[in-house]
């Protein structure tokens, strides 16, 4: 186990002083376990030169049976945690950036009922949820259910995004009810970056609408959306998801966009295989017994009610 456990780091770092420090032992340990990998295996995993060179080919399929069987050895650990009376051991968790900021519905009630577990929680792409869950580097993320690239994977609908125009109470919409994607795309914008999932989806609903886009600020971070909008000198297409988190600033109001009865839909995503971990399921009794849907909008109507 601990050589496959030095092989994933050295995959991961891509480099072997950095995995022998991620491992916590030195280079030449590290070294050698890789090279007694081999020869039990009999086959080369490593390229070698002067320095790092990748794997080989028999080494990437050395690789994908590593995160397999280190999974399966942390599942082993959780089903007989859960025998002694309570589940330890770490979620690795991946969310989009979109989703960071309703991850903590379903997180902090999970910690409340299993107090002895860790969550690890950290931000992906919606392109690299597929790979993360095939490769087992997390064990379950929250996305957009309507990717095609997530492959073969089980899902849980948790809500689906609306969208809303942040605007100063004083801009030239602020005394609308509801506005059109092409009213706001005369507005000075600040906008996620287009490789971005939420943004792409942006598009084409100002495209729908007849209107092409030009932000005077894009970013990557709904944080840093955020504290442009708080300056008052932009607006903003936002999820009604972000309200959790960020609410509305100060002097800003929202109002809804016209756009489809059904918004993307946002759902837990897990790899599909059996048994599932115990961690994932027991985040996913949590998932089931919570109404996550219900509690942002119950967010979006506060913001949404006059003062």
């Amino acid at each position: 186990m601990r050589e496959l456990e030095y092989l994933t780091a050295l995959a991961r770092e891509q480099h072997f002083a950095r995995a022998a420090a991620a491992c916590h032992v030195s280079q030449p340990s590290l070294s050698a376990a890789i090279r007694k990998l081999e020869r039990e295996l009999d086959v080369p995993i490593v390229r070698r030169g002067r320095r790092f060179a990748g794997l080989t080919p028999e080494g990437e399929r050395v690789l994908l049976w590593a995160h397999r069987i280190l999974a399966e050895r942390d599942a082993l650990r959780q089903d007989l945690s859960s025998m002694r009376g309570g589940l330890t051991g770490t979620l690795r968790m991946g969310a989009i950036p979109t989703a960071l900021t309703a991850a903590s519905l379903l997180t902090t009630p999970f910690c409340a009922r299993h107090p002895q577990v860790r969550v690890s929680l950290e931000s992906v792409s919606s392109r690299e949820v597929g790979h993360l869950l095939a490769e087992f580097e997390v064990d379950v993320a929250v996305t957009y259910l309507d990717d095609e690239t997530l492959g073969r994977v089980r899902t849980v609908p948790l809500y689906e995004e609306r969208y809303l125009l942040l605007t100063p109470d004083d801009g030239a919409l602020a005394g609308q009810e509801v506005v059109r994607w092409a009213q706001v795309a005369e507005l000075p914008l600040c906008l996620l970056v287009p490789r971005m999932r939420n943004r792409r989806i942006v598009d084409e609903f100002f495209a729908a609408d007849g209107a092409t886009v030009v932000p005077a600020v894009e970013t990557d971070t709904v944080g840093a959306l955020y504290a442009h909008i708080a300056t008052r000198q932009w607006s903003s297409v936002i999820a009604h998801a972000w309200l959790h988190t960020f609410g509305v600033p100060e002097g800003m109001r929202v109002i809804p966009l016209r756009s489809p009865a059904h918004g993307p839909r946002i759902g837990l995503v897990l790899a599909d295989r059996d048994p599932e971990p115990f961690l994932v399921r027991a985040l996913l009794d949590v998932a089931r017994e919570l109404d996550v849907r219900v509690s942002l909008d119950g967010v979006l109507r506060r913001y949404l009610s006059p003062a």
